[in-house]
Order: structure tokens, then C-alpha cells, then sequence
């Protein structure tokens, strides 16, 4: 019992610690009109470091079998981000079953857009945007940073941040495991294979591709695993240098260590921001 109270009392210091070092805008409206059947669209969250002057931005996209999962859980992520000098915004999208896929990339190009039109006025620099997301949000991110349908400049994403990312082949995956109404993938994906295609960021890798920071999973998922290999693979024909790097993890253990502000990938991180900007 004393370990645990210890160990509570420390994670509440650094909450303390990094709630002090950002300030939170909480849901900002970010898109103009839906084609969804919900009352309300959704929001984002803006992290703005204390001390902030045209910081670099990362947009975080959340994961959850594309119908589950909400940005009020990764306020650490924001928290820890502006720590260290990075704005830090964090969307809402519509799940599954009220919408499919490209309803919810058309929402996260949204709110690509809408960062790039107005996070001047929090003190972020529309010219340093960089992508993140774990799991699904991982296959929205690459899928809007490739398919030219969802943005009409991809230029203004400058990184791609890839953790223990699903969904990259799409494709190949349904053909061998065909949709069903489990997590509502018969809604997410449908039953057009076209459409399977058109939903797999790994047909739309080009020259025009962003750079591509990757994590995976040691312990994760198997499917996740050979995707991402095969993504990296195809991906090297445009960037040599692309690689995976595997952390001895489990596929949530993959998005949890980043509730401490002293996980060296922040550094990793901010490094290939730095790099890139």
C-alpha cells in the first residue's frame, strides 16, 4: 500500500508539474459542415506551452478499433508535448457506426486544415505541423498524409509520427479476414473491396510522401507487425533511410508510456521535429 501511495502521489506531481507548464483551449469547433447523422460535430483540444512563441505543432490522433476512444483521455500527451515546447492539438472524429473510414479522414484533414488556418493565434507555426497516432489514428494519419483526395496541400504536414500503427494494408487484410459486425468493421470498411484499397495508405506512398517516424511493437499484434513491414518496405523506395523502430512492447503498452514526461521517445520525438521543420 505505501509503494502504491507513492507511486499515485508521483504521477500526481508530474500531472502538477506538466498542467503548469501548458494551458488548455478545450473543444474548439473545427469543422464547417458533416455529412455524419450526429447531433454536434466534433471538437479539438488545443496544449499551448506557457512560454509559447511559433512553437512546433503536432496534431494526435487516438486509436480504438476506429469506434472507440475519445481525446479526453490523452490530455497527458498534450500535457507532456508542451513541456517541451511543442503545441499539441487533439481532435474528436466520428466512429464507427456513424461513420466509415473516409468520413472519419475527411474530419482529420479538417482539422489539419483548420490548425493550419488558425493556430497562429495560439502561438503554434502553421509551417511546423507533424502528424501522430497510435493504432487506428495511425491509419488515419498515413492515409491522409498520402492519398492526395483528403488534402489538397500535403505540404503542410512536415512528419508523420507512426505508433503501433493498424489498418496500413487495408486490403489485404479483409481479403483474408472479410468485415464483419464485430468493432463494425462490415460499417467502417463496407463491403466494396474498392473501397478496402482506397482505405490502405500503402497503395498511396510516392515521392510526395511526407517523412515517416515509426514505432512498433515488439509484442503487438501480428497483423500489425507484417503491415508495417511491408509499408517500411515500399516506403524505402521514396525514403531510404525509413525504418522501424521496435520497442519490447504490447500494442496499449505502446501508447501508455508516454504518460511519463521522462520517456526518452519525447525526445526521439522533438528530435525529428527539429530535423524536419
Amino acid at each position: 500500500m505505501i509503494k502504491l501511495l507513492r507511486i499515485l502521489t508521483s504521477l500526481f506531481c508530474v500531472f502538477l508539474l506538466t498542467s503548469c507548464a501548458s494551458k488548455k483551449i478545450k473543444d474548439i469547433s473545427y469543422l464547417k459542415s458533416s455529412t455524419t447523422k450526429v447531433e454536434s460535430f466534433p471538437e479539438l483540444d488545443v496544449f499551448q506551452p506557457r512560454k509559447s512563441e511559433k512553437k512546433p505543432v503536432v496534431i494526435f490522433i487516438h486509436g480504438g478499433y476506429w469506434n472507440e476512444g475519445s481525446k479526453d483521455i490523452y490530455g497527458f500527451l498534450g500535457r507532456n508535448f508542451a513541456k517541451k515546447g511543442i503545441l499539441t492539438v487533439i481532435p474528436n472524429y466520428t466512429l464507427s457506426p456513424e461513420g466509415n473510414y473516409d468520413t472519419m479522414a475527411k474530419e482529420i484533414a479538417g482539422a489539419i486544415q483548420w490548425t493550419y488556418e488558425n493556430i497562429a493565434q495560439y502561438n503554434g507555426d502553421p509551417n511546423q505541423i507533424f502528424l501522430m497516432g497510435h493504432s487506428a489514428g495511425g491509419h488515419l494519419i498515413a492515409l491522409v498524409g498520402t492519398n492526395p483526395k483528403y488534402l489538397e496541400n500535403t505540404k503542410i504536414i512536415k512528419g508523420i509520427i507512426l505508433n503501433d500503427a493498424a489498418g496500413l494494408d487495408m486490403y489485404s487484410y479483409l481479403k483474408e479476414n472479410p468485415p464483419t459486425k464485430n468493432h463494425n468493421y462490415n460499417v467502417t470498411w463496407t463491403e466494396d473491396q474498392d473501397n478496402w484499397k482506397d482505405a490502405s495508405p500503402i497503395y498511396f506512398l510516392s515521392e510526395k510522401a511526407p517523412p515517416f517516424l515509426i514505432y512498433v511493437g515488439a509484442k503487438t499484434y501480428t497483423s500489425i507487425i507484417s503491415s508495417n513491414k511491408d509499408f517500411v518496405e515500399k516506403l524505402k523506395v521514396y525514403q531510404p533511410i525509413a525504418e522501424i523502430n521496435f520497442l519490447n512492447k504490447k500494442h496499449i503498452p505502446m501508447m501508455s508510456q508516454f504518460l511519463f514526461p521522462w520517456n526518452k521517445h519525447y525526445k526521439e520525438i522533438n528530435e525529428f521535429i527539429s530535423f524536419h521543420k
